[in-house]
């Protein structure tokens, strides 16, 4: 190879080393937190990230370790001239000590992750409070602390996302919820699969159509979430955005009443165009 194309080759895998290096940077919301998911928005959102910051740095202290022990070895033991390498057969105690160092650290991960998992998949209870959709096998959903929660239908549709509110009001791309208040979601879709995903809310679910997903969050101060749907649903999938908008609780009770009272007054301009004409009785001649 003449040394010209030798050089361009260089460049061209520095230039697409640099490439891949900017899109993982840029791609911000598909990177999470970059090392573990994000979180800061949600209390099971801030337990798996935890779960994640924990196995991470055990996984970096087993590499440390592996590394050191490797590289020591690499000089210790070296050939050297006029110097016979030990002839090593085994170390019984040595694989003992690490077979059994594995077994607890996966008994320590194990351990760690059914301790936070019920603080994921469901709030937290009050005075004991479990509804019957426990007992069907569904996302339990005892009364969060302070008994405040609110509902909300998530359904995805070729490429939005539509809210139900328990008043009949609804809204398209932004959900708006109040702060401090448990939010239990119902997801679903009606056409194709999609999935709901607001990184610092929590994890990611699957809008399946005939099934209903449930999840839920807490927003603990006012802020706007952004996600977007994380699964390949059709050609206009990138533009099927989610917005979460949390907000004081007047706030909100006021958006509230603004919305149902909207759609109420288009449904009946509907109505009202939708009637016929009123026939006007001739005279007789």
């Amino acid at each position: 190879m003449p040394p010209w194309a030798s050089t361009r080759l260089r460049r061209l895998a520095l230039a697409l080393l640099a490439a891949v290096a900017a899109s993982l940077v840029l791609t911000t919301g598909a990177m999470a937190g970059a090392i573990t998911p994000e979180s800061g928005g949600s209390p099971n959102a801030n337990d798996i990230a935890s779960i994640y910051r924990i196995a991470g740095y055990i996984a970096i202290f087993v590499f440390l370790a592996v590394e050191i022990a490797l590289i020591y070895s690499l000089f210790r033991f070296a050939y050297r001239r006029g110097r016979v390498a030990a002839q090593i057969r085994g170390n019984t105690s040595l694989e003992i000590g690490w077979t059994v160092a594995a077994a607890l650290i996966l008994v320590v991960l194990t351990i760690i992750t059914f301790a936070k998992l019920s603080g994921i998949k469901a709030p937290p209870a009050t005075g004991g409070v479990t509804p019957a959709s426990a007992a069907a096998g569904q996302l339990r959903r005892p009364l969060p602390a302070g008994g405040q929660r609110l509902h909300v239908d998530v359904n995805g549709q070729q490429y939005v996302w539509r809210y139900t509110y328990p008043n009949g009001a609804y809204a398209y791309e932004e959900m708006v919820v109040p702060v401090n208040t448990t939010v239990l979601l119902d997801i679903r879709a009606q056409d194709v699969i999609h999935s709901w995903w607001i990184p610092k809310l929590g994890g990611k679910f699957d809008a399946v159509p005939g099934y209903v997903n449930r999840t839920w969050f807490r927003a603990s101060r006012p802020a706007v979430y952004r996600g977007q749907c994380a699964e390949l649903c059709g050609r206009n999938h990138a533009n099927m955005v989610a917005l979460v908008k949390a907000v004081p609780q007047a706030q909100y009770q006021r958006w509230i009443q603004r919305q149902k009272q909207t759609i109420d007054a288009a449904n009946r301009a509907t109505a009202a165009q939708a009637q016929p004409p009123s026939s006007t009785p001739g005279g007789g001649g």
